[in-house]
């Protein structure tokens, strides 16, 4: 347990999670009962109020501010990178799920502009950085020392289930739909693919990204 855990004041004695009709159970906790513990991570207006975001209950009543800065003493050292030429719907839920799995940042390439809809908020707690095009990302890429690592079901790609992806790298996936693109393809280290076993010649850029992710983090990350 880190130091952090330790330190951390124990939620105890809020109030019951309450129903709403025909939404199922709210999320979240109730105002925290008095006296309030004293640490500077805590939000007051949490405190007096509830915390209902989407976080897990070490978080309940921190700040954004407080919880970003926990994060990044832990984020593990892979990168996801998504091709954004079309305004892929995908891309929140990619986001939602480096954020599950503490990736580095999330790299948009293209379109500054993406769909936060899927993400749920977890942007807030998520480093995302923008690259105009996959020159860019390259460029930043090599001065980080990342190889870039991408993840489409074409002809030459090596399976995924049986490669040991680096430790530290970029993760790139295409927009749903074309994949990624020939630049994108160029630029890569290495391009993995994701076996399938049924009709469909392709399936969900997010769900890729999660099996994806999950396969780093099946070898490098300390679980449990």
């Amino acid at each position: 347990m880190s130091t952090t855990e330790e330190q951390s004041e124990p939620i105890a004695h809020v109030e019951p999670v309450q129903y709403d009709e025909g939404f199922g159970p709210e999320i979240g906790v109730g105002p925290h009962p008095l006296p309030w513990p004293e640490d500077e991570r805590y939000d007051p207006e949490l405190l007096a109020g509830g915390d209902r975001r989407n976080v897990v209950d070490r978080y309940r009543y921190w700040t954004r501010e407080a919880i970003v800065a926990d994060l990044d003493t832990r984020r593990h050292d892979f990168h996801v990178a998504v091709e954004n030429w079309g305004h892929d719907f995908n891309i929140g839920s990619v986001v939602r799920t480096a954020n599950a799995f503490l990736a580095k940042e999330v790299h948009i390439v293209g379109r500054r502009r993406w769909n936060r809809r899927g993400a749920m908020v977890t942007d807030r707690y998520q480093h995302v950085r923008h690259h105009p095009d996959t020159e860019s990302l390259t460029a930043w890429a090599a001065a980080e020392g990342l190889p870039i690592i991408g993840i489409d079901n074409l002809p030459g790609a090596v399976p995924l289930e049986r490669t040991v992806l680096p430790r530290r790298c970029v993760l790139l996936f295409g927009q749903e739909g074309p994949g990624l693109t020939e630049e994108a393809r160029k630029r890569a280290e290495m391009v993995c693919s994701i076996a399938q076993f049924g009709s469909t010649r392709s399936i969900n850029a997010g769900a890729a990204a999660a099996i994806a992710m999950h396969a780093w983090v099946q070898r490098y990350a300390e679980i449990g």
